[in-house]
């Protein structure tokens, strides 16, 4: 997508040595732009009647709340520990070094719920994947997973395999 090649600013060596960081914030300034993104990640998606997005924090609930809102969906916070105030569903995912965890409200999804998976970037999968275990164990039908931006060198749609994974620009 033109418009993220044009808008999106790589910072080097962010947040440590070695790592150059796509900063989606200056996407998100201009209305126009932002707007682009939201209908192209919502695009794919229109005829699939999705009941439910479910975003991964921090920056996939800036995506994840407005394309629910677009498709005329509900919306779910999937976080880190700690964060949601009612009882939760846990899942733990690998990092490079040591493990992380997700969670969910254990009622933020009825079985057969039509779902979809929505992200800022896709690197390694650890954390698309363990949103998209505990959407299953909860019984949800995940339609797919979308994502504004993929590291395709990290590999992370093999870890989504037999999901429809979607991106808007792989770099």
């Amino acid at each position: 997508m033109d418009v993220l090649k044009e808008k999106i600013r790589t910072i080097p060596d962010f947040p440590k040595p070695g790592i150059l960081f796509y900063d989606i914030t200056t996407v998100l300034q201009d209305p126009v732009s932002f707007g682009a993104v939201l209908e192209a990640l919502a695009e794919p998606f229109q005829r699939k009647k999705i009941e439910l997005v479910a975003s991964i924090e921090s920056r996939g609930f800036i995506f994840g709340a407005a394309l629910a809102n677009d498709l005329g969906a509900g919306f779910v916070p999937v976080r880190k520990p700690g964060k949601l105030p009612y009882e939760t569903l846990k899942q733990e995912y690998a990092l490079e070094y040591g493990t992380d965890t997700l969670e969910v409200h254990k009622d933020a999804v009825s079985p057969g719920q039509k779902v979809l998976i929505v992200d800022d970037l896709l690197a390694t999968g650890g954390t698309a994947f363990a949103a998209l275990q505990l959407l299953r164990q909860m019984g949800a039908d995940v339609v797919g997973a979308t994502f504004v931006m993929e590291l395709k060198a990290l590999n992370g749609r093999k870890r989504l395999e037999g999901t429809d994974v979607k991106s808007l620009w792989t770099v």
